[in-house]
Parts: C-alpha cells; structure tokens; sequence
C-alpha cells in the first residue's frame, strides 16, 4: 500500500512538471502565434509557364525586377518555347499545387524572425524556375525573397540525376523553411573580421542557433542540412572531434584548406583518416552549433549581442566541454 503511495505521487509529479514545462512552451509559442504578419506569394514560375507570347508585356508589368530592359524580349519568347522550363514547372505544380501550402510554411517561420527580431520587415515572395541553381535557392533582400522551388521537388527527383548525393538530400521540400532561415539569419549575423577557423565555426554556430528559436518543429537534422544518421554520427562522436580540432591546434589556425575540409558543404569532412567516409561534410558549423548553444545556456546575453559578439570571448564564455556517449 505505501509503495503504491509513493508510486502515485511520483507519477503526479512528473505530470505536473510536464504540464508545467508544455504551459511554459504554450506561453511563448501562443505569443509568437499572436504575432500577425502580412506577405503575399507570387507564383511567377507558374504564371510564366501559363502565358502566351502575346501575355508577355503584362508579365513584365508585373514582374518589373524580373525582366531586366538590357534583356530583349526574344530571350524571354525563346524560353517560353523551351521544353526544360516547362518540364520543371509542372514538377513543381505537383509538389507545390498553390501558395497556399508555402505559405503554411513560411508563415509561422515568419512569426518566429518577427517575435526575435521586431525591427525586420516582412518581405514579399515570388517563386521563380531556377533551371535547378542549387547554389541560389534562396534569394533574400530587404523587402522581398525570391525561391527557386525547382530545387524542392524532393531527393530522388528524375531531374535530379547526376546533382552529388551530398547536395541532392537537401533537394527536397523539407529544406525550404530551413533554407529561408538562413538566409535571414546571415544577413543578421556579423561577418567574423577574424579569419582563424574558430570565427568560422562560430559564424555557422550563430546561425543554427538561430534556428533552434526560428524553427521550433524542425529536426536537427533538418536544421543543418544532415540526414538522422548523419546527425546521430555527429552527435556520437563529438568529443572525439573536439579532441582532433583541439590535437591539432586547428583552432586558431588560418589555413585556407580548413573551411573546405570542415565547414563548406562536402559527401564528407576531411580528417585525412579511416573515419572520413563515415563522416558527413560541414562537421565545424555542427562543432561550432554546440559552442554557441553552451554560451547561451551559461550567459544571459541577448541575441543581438550575440550576432555581434567576438568569436574569442563567446568561446572562453562558453564553457564548451562536448557531451560524452554513454
């Protein structure tokens, strides 16, 4: 009898825990909800793959930015008749049907910048055809953001063929909002004056700590870019890593071979030993995630100090020590 006692006030405590931490997640998530932003969605990839020839100046009125005058309209009639641009706009039709389903997307993400990030206006977006430019998904400027949703169609896509594995598994319609938010998050985001692989690695650590606030729902895989067991990898071998960067001495180093070794998108990082293969590319930026994480959870700083702030003191303010596998 006492033990089944204890074992209800047990269960109750943790219940009541658990409503606790939901109601404190509840308050802030129902305050970013409140928060009402206002943008529109111009599909010019479908209004351009519906127009006739004769459509072609109402297109322009519409689309001003979009069809630069140094450009003759013969370059426009011609890509009207092209079957490649019409091939990937009925992929994307499939994928992307309205704007409404974007919009589901890039609303609450939105919300998010905002809540974070009062001052920032809220652009308006027009979809474009790419011809499949994976290197400029995403286009951000002050009052607009322009998306190539033909590198959204989705990894194993036909049109993919031939695209490195590497780069094609972030081709797919869960990259979009994770795409957007670093486009927003770098233009916040103080380019490091230093260029030891440190400010590197700290630079992309602001940004996916921007994502933990601005994409709640998102994975960590989906955040940086990873597969999950390209993630659990990471995860499992953190302290070894840490371990090689410190052995090293890669910190402080301005080797112009590290960021192609460790922070630009790579099939792999380049430790130069049996592991590699088994490694996804970018390990810094996930290096550099989990140091800024540390500082944010041992300083009371506020984020627009910390898109500012230098790489050397936010990491001895830190107090990064990489998590141990059980």
């Amino acid at each position: 009898m006492q033990k089944r006692r204890m074992l209800k006030k047990t269960l109750f405590f943790i219940w009541i825990v658990f409503a606790v931490s939901c109601d404190s997640k509840s308050e802030l998530e129902e305050a970013i909800e409140a928060i009402p932003v206002s943008f529109t969605i111009s599909r010019l990839d479908q209004d351009f793959a519906s127009a006739r020839p004769s459509e072609l100046p109402k297109l322009k009125q519409k689309y001003p930015a979009f069809f630069p005058e140094q450009y003759p309209d013969s370059i426009w009639l011609q890509r009207m008749q092209d079957t490649l641009p019409k091939q990937l706009a009925a992929a994307v039709k499939k994928v992307f049907p309205s704007a409404s389903g974007i919009e589901d997307q890039l609303y609450p993400l939105f919300q998010h910048i905002k809540y974070y990030r009062p001052e920032i206006e809220i652009p308006n977006v027009v979809t474009v055809i790419s011809d499949v430019d994976y290197r400029n998904k995403v286009i951000a400027t002050d009052s607009l953001l322009v998306i190539g949703l033909d590198n959204y169609l989705g990894a194993e896509h036909p049109f993919y063929e031939g695209v490195k594995q590497y780069i094609s598994k972030n081709l797919a319609p869960s990259q979009l909002t994770p795409d957007v938010a670093s486009a927003y998050a770098q233009q916040w985001i103080a380019k490091p004056r230093q260029r030891n692989f440190l400010a590197q690695m700290l630079y992309y650590g602001k940004e996916l700590y921007l994502k933990d606030l601005w994409l709640p729902k998102a994975t960590n895989a989906e955040k940086i870019g990873y597969t999950e067991a390209e993630m659990q990898w990471a995860q499992e071998n953190e302290e070894e890593i840490w371990r090689y960067f410190i052995e090293e001495e890669l910190l402080y180093s301005t080797d112009a071979k590290l960021p192609t070794r460790f922070i630009v998108d790579a099939p792999f990082s380049k430790f130069y030993l049996e592991i590699d293969n088994e490694s996804p590319g970018r390990i810094g930026q996930f290096i550099g995630w989990q140091i800024v994480r540390a500082y944010m959870e041992n300083n009371d700083t506020s984020l627009s100090e910390l898109m500012t702030l230098n790489p050397e003191a936010l990491f001895r303010q830190s107090k990064y020590k990489p998590k141990k596998q059980s």
